[in-house]
């Protein structure tokens, strides 16, 4: 059958019967909030199964970040196992996160033979707490040769296990941390924690300054946004670029996109809404506060938020996310694309990091309350994140860095790759106040009047929100913007967490100074902040951040931009990046040298597998396509403007054949050795022979009869939901 009739043959399956591929699930009239939890050995589940001694001290283990004790290894083992055989598991695995950008796990049963044709299910005490996959096989930049096989996962018991279910049973899954034999981190959690430590520390030592005796810990919390793409599967199939790279690498624009700015909050189709059901029963099970789910801006777009959790859960969590957003959509017909890029002219997709401080006994540490002015502990710490992003902006914008977000930073769409801080105007106006002298008021905003009797006031919020900043403070939270839909939340927080606990360092160490100088403590406290905000005041703000006024002056204050992830990429591991790093025991100096070696192979990679779908793509599929329609013509163009179109298509033809070959010898010619050098050609040579070659085929998608085009176009991929 040629691809034509297999796609014509497609198109009339999605519309006869889009539903035909959905199901129906057995939790689907389930009340969320009775099994909110169910598959989590939560702490809940733990007070009610463990002896209270065993229970005590793995609380203890987990609030104070004290390491575990062995002792009570396997009575946490035995509870454990028990419980995941009544939720039908039968076998148990370390779940990690290695640095290329998913998770691993490698599951071993529960059964071991005892001999006389008999077996036991067994889980020890050992086997929960460390395990040990080939590290050989992972990214690791240099720290591990390929003969250094070694590689240990250690359990993370602030993040509980879970019981993650399959279509014929169940799998015990423990979170943990990946480390070489030599101890270095070879994942993205080990660093996230180290971060939250090194946070907590100096969070807890400003606290202090301040008189807070109650308060034991301090961690950063995330509340990670989701936004994502569902396209019908069986038409996703037809296209080699997006099962290969996640986006399509070529695709003339539809005649309808999103300007009619529909498709945002619009009504959730039935079919889809029958997949976000379900997915959000398999979250809440897992105990993810899954809250808000919409559509987006584009078609075919959408979106869910969870509430705010522990960072490092978090980051467990969004991982999660991710992975049941495709398991699910497959079983409801679709095919999920969580690319930041996938199409074209058309609104990507990102993952806002919703970030704030939260202390044990329940308080934000940035929320200002009603008197912002008069709040000078949340001031301190606002102000410490001020200057923790106008000291570190390019480190924040490398943590958000790679090929596929280099699509959407910077366009009309997601906020540019200058790191600004939006405060709002009540806020603003308090830092500015602060930077000439004492905050004696805060603005104060008179309620929405709508203008009809039978409506009450709106209570206004004390600012609006700017959609065109990267880093915007929204209420209790600062919402980073700039991290990719595709990319593990753990790597941008923990760049976060970092600069803010220097941040918190310095400022401390100041107002200790003062204090030490005999100066009255709000005086001493009013002088910090004022001398910071005066120091770090080009960083603030609240215009429009996507507009070329806004480079210019970004520039004038000495701001830096960022443009692609070739620019990151030496500010990994430069010599004040690790001074930095080592100074709070994020990263080791090899820990950052293998980072800076691994994130520049995925690049390169990355634009290299690209380059060679798009190279197999037009040449096998859209080449011969455009042929046949020449044939076609060639005997049918009679008149001078029949011929003229010909020869349009011959000249698209050549081109076509051209720029094959011009992106054939680009890669050819990828230098070899340094890894900065070939990341840098695959930016400035083989990207730019890839989007001519996008332009041509284009421009042919317009041209050839649709009767011999071979992929699903964009009204066909974007429409057929």
């Amino acid at each position: 059958m040629s691809s034509i009739n297999v796609r014509r043959k497609t198109l009339v399956s999605v519309a006869s019967d889009p539903n035909s591929s959905a199901v129906t699930f057995a939790g689907k009239t389930a009340d969320l909030a009775s099994v909110f939890g169910n598959h989590c050995f939560s702490e809940a589940v733990q007070r009610q199964r463990l002896p209270e001694k065993i229970f005590d001290s793995l609380q203890e283990t987990i609030r104070s970040s004290k390491q575990l004790d062995s002792g009570i290894a396997e009575s946490v083992a035995k509870v454990m196992l028990d419980w995941a055989i009544e939720h039908g598991a039968t076998h148990f695995t370390h779940w990690f996160q290695p640095m290329t950008g998913s998770t691993a796990e490698k599951h071993d049963c529960f059964i071991m033979p005892v001999g006389g044709g008999k077996s036991i299910a067994r889980f020890s005490g050992s086997e929960l707490i460390r395990g040990e996959p080939d590290a050989s096989s992972f990214p690791s930049g240099g720290l591990r040769a390929t003969f250094e096989a070694r590689g240990y996962t250690a359990w993370d018991p602030s993040s509980p296990a879970f019981i993650l279910r399959h279509k014929n049973g169940s799998t015990l899954v423990i979170p943990t941390i990946f480390v070489s034999w030599t101890g270095e981190a070879l994942d993205m959690r080990t660093p996230l924690l180290r971060s939250m430590a090194a946070l907590e520390k100096h969070a807890l030592k400003v606290l202090k300054l301040f008189g807070n005796k109650k308060s034991n810990r301090v961690f950063p919390t995330v509340g990670a946004e989701q936004e994502y793409f569902l396209i019908d599967r069986r038409l996703a199939a037809l296209r080699p670029d997006l099962l290969v790279t996640g986006r399509t690498l070529f695709g003339a624009k539809p005649p309808k996109g999103q300007e009619l700015e529909d498709n945002y909050f619009g009504s959730i189709p039935e079919r889809v809404i029958g997949f976000m059901t379900e997915l959000e029963y398999e979250l809440v099970l897992l105990g993810i506060p899954v809250r808000t789910r919409h559509n987006e801006v584009a078609p075919a777009q959408f979106e869910l938020a969870p509430l705010f959790e522990s960072a490092n859960l978090a980051s467990d969590h969004q991982m999660l996310i991710m992975q049941l957003l495709r398991t699910i959509a497959t079983r409801h017909g679709f095919h999920c694309l969580l690319h930041e890029k996938p199409f074209a002219g058309i609104n990507g997709s990102g993952k806002h990091n919703n970030w704030s401080l939260m202390t044990d006994d329940g308080e934000n540490l940035l929320d200002p309350g009603d008197t912002p002015h008069e709040n000078a502990q949340f001031l301190f710490f606002a102000t410490a994140v001020l200057r923790a992003v106008h000291l570190h902006g390019d480190l924040l914008r490398m943590g958000v860095s790679g090929a596929s977000n280099d699509h959407r930073l910077g366009a009309n769409e997601a906020p540019p790759a200058i790191m600004s801080v939006f405060l709002g105007g009540e806020l603003e106006d308090v830092f500015q106040q602060l930077a000439h002298g004492t905050a004696t008021s805060a603005k104060k905003l008179s309620p929405i009047e709508i203008g009809v009797s039978t409506l009450p006031p709106i209570s206004r919020h004390s600012a609006d929100r700017n959609r065109t900043s990267p880093f915007a403070f929204t209420g209790n939270k600062f919402e980073f913007r700039a991290v990719g839909s595709s990319q593990n939340v753990a790597r941008s927080t923990t760049i976060l967490d970092l600069i803010v606990a220097e941040s918190l360092d310095y400022m401390a160490g100041q107002l200790e100074q003062k204090l030490g100088g005999g100066k009255d403590f709000n005086v001493a406290v009013h002088e910090v902040v004022s001398d910071a905000v005066r120091a770090h005041n080009a960083v603030i703000y609240s215009g429009n951040c996507y507009s070329d006024d806004w480079k210019n002056q970004a520039q004038r204050r000495g701001l830096p931009n960022l443009v692609t992830t070739v620019d990151c990429l030496p500010l990994i591991n430069t010599d004040d990046s690790i001074k930095l790093y080592e100074k709070y025991n994020v990263f080791s100096k090899s820990e950052a040298d293998s980072r800076h070696e691994i994130y520049s192979e995925i690049y390169i990679k990355t634009i290299n597998i690209e380059a060679a779908s798009a190279l197999e793509v037009a040449g096998t599929m859209i080449l011969p396509s455009a042929l046949n329609y020449k044939k076609t013509l060639v005997g049918a163009a009679t008149t001078v403007l029949q011929k003229e179109l010909l020869g349009e298509l011959d000249k698209l033809i050549d081109d076509l054949i051209k720029q094959l070959r011009v992106l054939k010898e680009s890669m050819s010619k990828l230098p070899e050795g340094e890894a900065l050098k070939a990341a840098e050609y695959c930016c400035f040579k083989i990207l730019p022979a890839m989007q001519l070659l996008r332009e041509t085929v284009d421009g042919l998608e317009e041209l050839v009869d649709d009767e011999l085009w071979p992929l699903p176009t964009y009204t066909e991929l974007l429409f057929s939901r």
